[in-house]
């Protein structure tokens, strides 16, 4: 299929991630790509490198998924493919996520595997290996232009869940999701427990209005225990010293996202 792919790269001090990020776009098989990056004012050299390489730069907050529905407006392709700053695509993603547009899917799934630096980038990675393939934990990345409207985008109030909520939507409009069998690469860099636990806590402000939304898929979502690590138990048994730390690091972030959750609720009751 030859269609033209907006890539919609969402940023925020990003300096350190973002030119690997935006060279990998430039080096796609896919001939027609526009790639758009959306800032939330950063402070660091985010812009100038943004410059370098996009289509167009456009400051926007307060959070990811304005930034994301923002740019959707601006794009002029029929394919919108939305990425984080701190993602490298190998050079054939877009072609195959085109050629399951031409197998008749409306959204693709690219999964993810993840490298970083350190003890917790390796416990982060191992869990992200028993993720692919796992349809409750992916979520579509690559969407029509027409269905990401005819669903309403992504919802502004959700920071963290997003992904999987436009997800829950599109599988609501009776839309199948395909999948790449290429993932991209996640770049973790310098993990720390304290800063996943943090992300974790962020993100659980704006879960209850998830779970509300989407109750039954919300609720597997959630358990600790996923159905992914006994598929994969394997893999696991074959790395116990980083399978013992996935296994903190999952408790911990458990914690800091339910903790998240009751601040959240506390939040929206005072307004």
């Amino acid at each position: 299929m030859n269609a033209r792919v907006s890539v919609i790269v969402t940023t925020k001090n990003s300096a350190g991630t973002l030119e690997a990020c935006l060279h990998s776009l430039k080096e796609q098989t896919a001939a027609d790509l526009e790639i758009l990056v959306v800032d939330n004012f950063s402070t660091d050299k985010t812009p100038e490198i943004a410059r370098r390489f996009a289509a167009r730069l456009e400051q926007l907050g307060p959070e990811r998924s304005r930034q994301r529905n923002r740019g959707a407006e601006l794009a002029s392709g029929s394919w919108l493919l939305f990425l984080d700053s701190d993602m490298v695509l190998p050079p054939e993603i877009v072609s195959e996520c085109l050629a399951e547009a031409g197998r008749g899917f409306s959204a693709v799934i690219v999964p993810e595997v993840s490298k970083g630096v350190g003890y917790w980038a390796a416990c982060k990675a191992l869990e992200r290996a028993c993720y692919v393939g796992d349809d409750s934990v992916e979520a579509a990345r690559f969407i029509q232009g027409e269905l990401f409207a005819e669903v309403g985008g992504f919802d502004e109030d959700l920071t963290g869940p997003e992904d999987w909520e436009l997800t829950a939507r599109i599988r609501k409009a009776g839309k199948p999701i395909g999948r790449t069998s290429t993932p991209l690469l996640h770049d973790e860099g310098h993990l720390g427990l304290r800063e996943t636990i943090r992300t974790k806590f962020y993100y659980g402000r704006t879960m209850p209005r998830y779970l509300r939304k989407h109750p039954k898929v919300g609720r597997g979502q959630m358990t600790l225990l996923r159905p992914a690590f006994f598929r994969h138990r394997d893999l696991l048994i074959r790395h116990p010293i980083l399978t013992s730390g996935m296994i903190v690091m999952k408790t911990a972030e458990a914690g800091a996202g339910a903790m998240g959750m009751v601040s959240g609720l506390i939040r929206d009751r005072r307004r």
